[in-house]
């Protein structure tokens, strides 16, 4: 998973409030990684997407 390229082709800003102690354990992840947070997080934030494909009103079989 290192090796894969995130966060490429158009960004946008996304900003939000989250515990403190999540915020704490990115930060950490990033540093014993190397990788920055904005990868780990966008990671994270595809793997939610794709267990929950029904939040974006599609079923697993449209992918």
């Amino acid at each position: 998973m290192k090796t894969q390229e995130h966060n490429t082709g158009e960004l946008k800003d996304l900003s939000v409030k989250i515990e403190k102690k999540v915020v704490d354990a990115f930060e950490k992840m990033s540093n014993n990684s190397g990788m920055p947070i904005a990868d780990l997080v966008v990671i994270a934030l595809k793997r939610f997407r794709s267990s929950h494909a029904d939040y974006e009103g599609k079923s697993p079989m449209d992918e």
